[in-house]
């Protein structure tokens, strides 16, 4: 391989993990929470055979108010457009021993 082409090919390279690396800063988040850190709930959210949610799963949504703002979703078509079942989804607090916001009882 010439020199020029092995230094286009660094500098591509560079540049993709500087696209990649910027992108990863700018992750969505639902209620001031980046979705990432959500995902160790997923598999206790998702059917047809959910499991018991982790303790990492139970320590981000002890974050306060963030499942007073998750309530806001309940009815909402993104859970289950992201593969979540939204009456799993409501049961992860009482799975977590986390008191349940009064808004989502509604």
């Amino acid at each position: 391989m010439r020199i020029s082409s092995m230094v286009a090919l660094s500098i591509m390279a560079l540049t993709l993990v500087a696209v990649l690396h910027g992108c990863m800063a700018q992750l969505p988040s639902i209620c001031n929470v980046l979705v990432g850190d959500l995902l160790p709930c997923k598999p206790a959210v998702t059917l047809p055979n959910p499991l018991p949610p982790s303790e990492v799963c139970c320590s981000v949504l002890s974050k306060a108010g963030l499942l007073k703002c998750l309530c806001s979703f309940k009815n909402s078509p993104l859970l289950p457009s992201l593969g979540i079942d939204p009456d799993l989804a409501m049961q992860l607090p009482a799975k977590c021993h986390l008191p349940h916001p009064f808004e989502c009882l509604l």
